[in-house]
């Protein structure tokens, strides 16, 4: 898999480095990541890649179009590594997990701006918001 990314790196004009490659393998990994478990994961494996570093990646990786951030309401941003298509994500109210989920198919008028004054519209956001099944079969306290 590490050669996947390097070739992504590549077609995408940016070095092979080892924190780059590091920061896409986690994120393989661990999909809905936030930016301090992300550190977590890298420095794991890469001990003395820093903070700013893994901080300038994500950077790099999402302005190349290789990296996806997310940050639904309310919550931290999370980065993921499904780029390209259109999905949307599922959120718990409860615990914060996101998943993903595959766009609707047929006729979906909650895609299709009423009124785009003017606007090209290339991409709608969609968050579903609810309860994850860990959560619910949780019994609340009294």
């Amino acid at each position: 898999m590490t050669s996947d990314f390097e070739a992504q790196l590549r077609a995408a004009s940016l070095r092979v480095t080892r924190p780059r490659l590091a920061v896409l393998t986690a994120l393989r990994d661990h999909p809905h990541v936030d930016t301090h478990r992300l550190i977590a994961l890298v420095r794991d494996d890469h001990p003395t890649v820093s903070h700013q570093a893994i901080y300038d990646v994500l950077r790099a990786l999402t302005d190349a179009g290789l990296v996806r951030r997310i940050q639904p309401a309310g919550a931290t941003a999370r980065y993921e590594s499904r780029v390209g298509d259109n999905h949307h994500h599922i959120v718990c109210r409860s615990c914060g997990a996101i998943a993903d989920v595959e766009c609707a198919v047929g006729h979906t008028p909650c895609l299709t701006a009423s009124d785009d004054h003017g606007f090209v519209v290339d991409e709608a956001e969609v968050v579903y918001w609810g309860t994850c099944p860990d959560c619910a079969a949780t019994p609340t306290p009294q």
